[in-house]
């Protein structure tokens, strides 16, 4: 024992695994409520963007009678892209390139 240090790591058998949370979420689906949540999220911010847009001066209903020309938006960043990607596999979103998503 005169010659081994107490600090040294120990050899481990397993090959490493990276710290990055985000690999540990790829092999999990998102669950039932998660989904639910996150496409409620994203159906509120829709709506508010189209408002927003609707709302400009001169855009108005009243005056030009032109719909929200919004293609896609990006989603909501309190839940990972796993969530997104899920809900374009069930058909409940669209991805429309560039990390925005719209309503099918």
């Amino acid at each position: 024992m005169a010659g081994e240090s107490p600090l040294e790591p120990l050899p481990s058998s397993s090959p490493t695994r990276s710290n990055d949370p985000s690999d540990e979420t790829a092999d999990q689906q998102p669950s039932r409520e998660v989904l639910k949540s996150a496409y409620n999220a994203f159906k509120k911010r829709w709506k508010l963007t189209q408002l927003d847009q609707v709302s400009q001066i001169g855009r108005g209903p009243m005056s030009s009678g032109q719909k929200s020309a919004i293609t896609g938006i990006m989603p909501p960043d309190q839940f990972p892209p796993a969530v997104w990607n899920e809900l374009v596999k069930q058909g409940r979103l669209r991805y429309v390139g560039s990390g925005c998503y719209a309503l099918p």
